[in-house]
């Protein structure tokens, strides 16, 4: 009887490892997606299968255009388009791997009104669409406050009011700065909230001349969230002697890092209307060396 139930724990554990190694086999330890503003098919249905053409593994969804209105351009509140956005995600097996609020690319965090509200309306996209993580561009927010204390402290105090709200509904904002990942760790300290982490960007390091890897070791795995990893345009990520994606991968490697990488920009600056050939040779270059 004992020499049975061993032989049967022994099967049982050795199906329960195999059920692991299928699930870990179906989703990749970095996953690739592109940004639909970028690939022109903000909340357009037809994003899902130039994803799929693309190769992707999924989507960083827009929130829609903002502007200087209070509210996103946002479809994902009616129930109805979100079914069918997420019937069609689910025919062609491509994720919602996050949400973007891309309009505080051009909007300033610190001033907005209807800051909450916004907040408030990309977690619920979130949740329609089944992603954790959202992320907010501090870009219109300009430079200056990393230098003026009193708009420092307004960011800050708002990133923590926000963070909360993101970590009682079990999701994440992650940030994107144009601070070294020092300084950043030292934002997010004060910040306070397990809700703010950082959307870490390429192209952000490479403007202030950092070294990615080097960032991103320091950074550590519990601060990043997500990537954005392309570059602004100019080459294929595959040409772009700033970029060494097989350092990058390296150091994602040894501190355990799994999570999305997006494709953002890093267009053929001769051909930057080519939508397909420039997402589809990123994605393609992505996979060769994180899949």
């Amino acid at each position: 009887m004992e020499k049975k139930l061993r032989i049967i724990l022994t099967v049982l554990a050795l199906a329960f490892s195999f059920g692991l190694q299928q699930e870990a086999a179906a989703q990749p330890r970095y996953q690739v997606g592109v940004c639909d503003w970028m690939i022109l098919k903000r909340q357009k249905l037809g994003e899902f299968q130039l994803a799929k053409d693309l190769g992707c593994d999924g989507l960083e969804m827009d929130m829609g255009g903002l502007g200087k209105r209070m509210a996103f351009d946002n479809k994902m509140r009616d129930p109805k388009m979100v079914e069918t956005f997420k019937q069609k995600a689910a025919e062609l097996d491509i994720k919602i791997g996050a949400v973007a609020m891309s309009g505080f690319y051009g909007q300033d965090f610190s001033t907005k009104p209807s800051w909450r509200w916004l907040i408030q309306d990309c977690l619920n996209t979130l949740d329609a669409m089944g992603a954790e993580v959202a992320f907010l561009p501090l870009g219109g927010c300009g430079n200056d406050w990393t230098t003026n204390d009193e708009k420092r402290q307004r960011i800050i105090w708002r990133l923590h009011e926000a963070g909360e709200m993101a970590k009682a509904r079990g999701k994440v904002i992650g940030i994107d700065t144009p601070l070294s990942a020092e300084d950043n760790i030292c934002l997010l300290d004060e910040i306070g909230s397990e809700g703010i982490r950082i959307f870490y960007k390429f192209q952000t390091a490479v403007e202030h001349k950092r070294n990615i890897a080097k960032e991103i070791k320091t950074l550590g795995k519990e601060r990043i969230c997500a990537i954005h990893a392309s570059n602004t345009d100019g080459v294929w990520l595959r040409n772009d002697k700033d970029i060494d994606m097989k350092s990058i991968k390296k150091a994602l490697d040894k501190m355990g890092w799994s999570g999305w990488l997006f494709v953002e920009r890093s267009r053929d600056v001769n051909d930057v209307r080519n939508v397909k050939k420039n997402y589809g040779e990123n994605v393609k270059y992505l996979k060769e060396i994180l899949q």
